[in-house]
């Protein structure tokens, strides 16, 4: 059965299906001169073409407006927003160009002229959503539901939040579509970046990864990433994770949502990532994709400015005389049930219950800005917000003394930058938020200008000083280590919190300001899309140097890279050499390479036993089962197969064939090490629920398969450390494999095993010239490195064809591999199908010449 959610993704985004208006004919890719237009599409670059940093956002950095006379469009820059201000990271060598929405609806038949202005005079390619579906997706999918479940919100019922609706997630995706075709029409994919900004767009990298399988992609989040508890009640949670790993590089703000990320890629996708020089990354189908963590920074330069303006100065001045003899407090937040702003305002009611001697003398300025979203909940919020601000200033406000002065309208840039540079203590209190560059703002304004210094009237010799109370719960919290933090749920904690810091000394205040100072300033806006371009690059730097392949369709579409020397085992290639050779050495791990790791059963089935007993039936062929297994279970499962070859617990016990004796490794004769390596195994036992050991006559395996996967590896790693510490001076070597941590002796590996089989065959004056291995963890990585050892050896007559196969595309020493159990069940029946074969043709030969005599 096919899933509704992995419907194609053509089908999702069409507009027969949903219903929407057609959108205008497509924008020429790539301009090589002047006025002239290419008819096709154009893969190289021309002399005349600089390479492109190409910005995708829900909207574009741009006002609108409508002339009432003209009628003509108006645009210009939004000097504010951050996807102008992040071009001052990149290279003057690199052209911008900017793929989005614009804020305001433009009637279908100006669309067109529209798009051709903005992109002659802005660089800006814009993406005209039918109306309808533009509610469905922004409003709807995207604020209604995304939103909200990434800041923490769960729909547990109809009024708290909305629920998910399958025809919004259709507009989600079918609005990414129309972004991604977009892109497509100004991309040259070889040699232009792509950049992909926050949740509104977490498909969208599918679609271009489709389009193009080497583009160079990356996507920062906005917002936070939910914890995995969280995330997995999205109902379409792994089609966005495997959209979002079809990037190169993904961006965070802190370590936190990055590791939520990667836990949620674990747990539900079975993804490892591991840290590789200091950057961490995760190998998806032989891509490697980069997670980036840095939050983004303020520009210095335009918040200077606005200090330095006429009218920044004009209001400060205002302000001083306004709050003279008082000491002000400034919260500035977007008004939504996500900031904190009723218990902001309860910690404030709080701190003048507590200390009476603060009324008259400490004034509480809360900036309301707009809502982003509308709804029950933003309204409710509004109003909470108005109610306690009443509440408040009638119990402890006098003729002269209001305590809260709550400003609910839009406030200018410079007004805002005066109350910055005027506040003693900035408060930002969000129960949940992304980043939040309000404490940013504050500290760069509370360092001033000699400008706005002279105009307030402050020694140019002066320190400059501010103090901060910050949520935990905020993506900026991590950066400002001279904040006081605080819970905003616990109101006693913030009250105590502010009159900390509106009675810190000034030495302290001025030392932790140096500090946030000195941070914010060096990592502003143009170092975080310096450093995240730079990633990218570093990110994408092997795109030419493997071969890729698209595998899956909608929304589970990936691509397979490969490095060229490694690729997959062809039947026909394989069975052709296997027809060539007289002298065959086969391998074959047995749990991940013939019988699944995921079955309940690992018993061989009869399928399994019957090709084991075609192959090894073949007079040509040496058949070798090399399991990490005990020899008892190896004897009873292959007990009907006479001529087959075993080696059980990683090669300590070999049998060449039924009747044969077991023989035992001799260098493994030791094992008073067990008796110090079983306790500690069983204490993480006992605190790890899932777990249990194995013991084996040459060794002991600790099993975390069946535990919590993150829990069970993190045990697992402590484990290895401990059992290493433990066994130093033993003859044992403890090594992790797949859900495992082993000890055996030293010596015994599935590599001496097949070094033993294969010189055994050389003494005996056989050979081989066809040599095979099959497995699929880290153990049988000794058996390819073996193998191939051998083939080198000056003493053979003649090189073997050697086919080291791994299972599962991953890194490995081996040169094949196959996708899973299945592949390799069908390539040995193939195997053992061409042996039955020439047996039949030798023995009616054979018959024929009787006759004839």
């Amino acid at each position: 059965m096919v899933s509704s959610s992995c419907i194609s993704l053509l089908e999702l985004a069409s507009a027969d299906t949903l219903r929407f208006p057609i959108i205008p004919r497509p924008l020429p890719r790539v301009m090589t001169d002047p006025g002239i237009i290419p008819d096709g599409d154009l893969d190289v670059l021309s002399p005349g073409t600089r390479e492109k940093i190409i910005i995708v956002a829900n909207f574009l950095p741009l006002h609108a407006q409508k002339d009432a006379e003209s009628g003509r469009w108006c645009f210009s820059f939004d000097e504010d927003a951050l996807f102008l201000q992040l071009k001052d990271g990149f290279s003057s060598d690199n052209d911008v160009v900017y793929v989005g929405s614009l804020k305001v609806d433009v009637d279908a038949s100006e669309q067109e002229e529209v798009s051709q202005k903005l992109l002659e005079d802005f660089n800006c390619v814009p993406t005209f959503l039918p109306p309808d579906l533009q509610k469905k997706f922004y409003h709807g999918f995207c604020k209604q539901y995304l939103w909200t479940l990434f800041h923490y919100m769960l729909p547990m019922y109809p009024d708290h939040g909305n629920r998910f609706d399958r025809m919004l997630w259709q507009a989600y995706v079918s609005a990414n579509k129309i972004f991604a075709d977009k892109v497509m029409e100004v991309i040259n994919p070889e040699y232009d970046y792509v950049w992909v900004h926050d949740y509104h767009l977490m498909v969208l990298p599918t679609f271009l990864r489709k389009a193009f399988n080497r583009v160079k992609l990356g996507f920062f989040l906005h917002s936070p990433f939910p914890s995995s508890e969280i995330y997995r009640t999205l109902p379409v949670r792994e089609e966005i994770l495997k959209a979002l790993l079809n990037a190169d590089l993904i961006g965070f703000h802190t370590y936190d949502y990055a590791r939520h990320f990667l836990s949620c890629c674990s747990r539900m996708m079975g993804l490892v990532f591991e840290s590789k020089r200091g950057h961490i990354g995760l190998d998806y189908f032989g891509r490697t994709v980069y997670i980036k963590i840095l939050p983004v920074g303020v520009h210095m330069d335009q918040l200077e400015s606005a200090l330095d303006h006429p009218s920044s100065i004009i209001k400060a001045k205002e302000i001083q005389d306004q709050f003279k003899g008082k000491k002000l407090i400034l919260g500035v937040d977007d008004m939504d049930i996500f900031k904190g702003i009723s218990l902001k305002l309860l910690a404030f009611e709080q701190l003048l219950k507590q200390h009476q001697a603060l009324r008259g003398k400490l004034v509480l300025v809360q900036i309301l800005n707009p809502a982003r979203s509308t709804g029950k909940d933003v309204q409710e919020a509004k109003r909470e917000t108005h109610v306690t601000t009443r509440r408040i200033n009638e119990l402890f406000g006098f003729s002269g003394y209001e305590p809260v002065i709550l400003i609910d309208h839009k406030v200018s840039t410079y007004e805002k930058t005066a109350y910055y540079a005027l506040a003693e203590c900035c408060i930002v209190n969000a129960v949940r938020d992304g980043l939040n560059l309000v404490p940013y703002k504050y500290t760069v304004c509370r360092q001033g200008t000699p400008k706005m210094d002279e105009a307030l009237r402050i020694s140019s010799n002066s320190p400059h000083a501010s103090t901060l109370v910050v949520s935990e719960f905020i993506g900026c919290s991590p950066s400002l280590s001279g904040a006081i933090k605080v819970n905003p749920w616990d109101v006693d904690a913030v009250a105590n919190a502010l009159f900390l810091a509106i009675n810190m000394p000034d030495f302290e205040k001025q030392l932790r300001h140096e500090k946030h100072y000195h941070y914010i300033s060096t990592h502003d806006v143009a170092y975080w899309s310096r450093t995240f371009v730079q990633d990218l690059e570093r990110a994408c730097q092997d795109h030419y140097s493997k071969r890729c392949w698209g595998l899956g369709f909608g929304l589970s579409f990936r691509v397979l890279s490969l490095s060229p020397s490694f690729r997959k085992l062809s039947q026909d290639h394989i069975v052709s050499a296997y027809k060539r050779t007289n002298r065959r050495a086969i391998f074959l791990d047995y749990d991940g390479t013939i019988v699944s790791q995921y079955s309940i059963c690992k018993t061989p089935t009869p399928e399994i036993i019957s090709v084991l007993n075609n192959l090894c039936g073949d007079p040509k062929n040496t058949v070798f089962i090399v399991s990490g297994r005990g020899q008892n279970s190896l004897n009873e499962w292959f007990a009907e197969c006479e001529n087959l070859g075993i080696a059980a617990e990683h090669g300590y016990f070999i049998r060449w064939s039924r009747t044969s004796n077991w023989e035992t490794n001799p260098l493994a004769t030791d094992f008073d090490w067990k008796r110090l390596a079983e306790p500690v195994m069983r204490s993480y036992t006992e605190t790890t629920d899932g777990s249990y050991i194995e013991a084996k006559e040459s060794a002991l395996v600790w099993h975390h398969r069946d535990a919590d996967h993150d829990f069970g590896c993190c045990q697992a790693k402590e484990l290895l450390d401990h059992l290493e510490n433990v066994l130093t001076n033993e003859p044992v070597v403890v090594k992790r494999g797949q859900l495992i941590v082993e000890v055996k002796p030293q010596g015994v590996t599935k590599g001496l095993v097949a070094e033993k089989v294969l010189s055994s065959m050389i003494s005996n004056g056989k050979p081989p010239d066809f040599v095979m291995c099959i497995g699929d963890d880290r153990s049988d990585e000794d058996m390819f490195e073996s193998i191939s050892n051998i083939a080198n050896r000056s003493c053979l007559p003649a090189a073997p064809e050697i086919f080291a196969c791994t299972v599962g595309q991953k890194p490995s020493k081996a040169r094949y591999y196959l996708d899973n159990t299945v592949d390799v069940v069908q390539l040995l029946q193939g195997l053992a199908a061409s042996s039955i074969i020439k047996s039949k043709c030798s023995s009616e030969i054979q018959v024929s010449f009787q006759d004839t005599a």
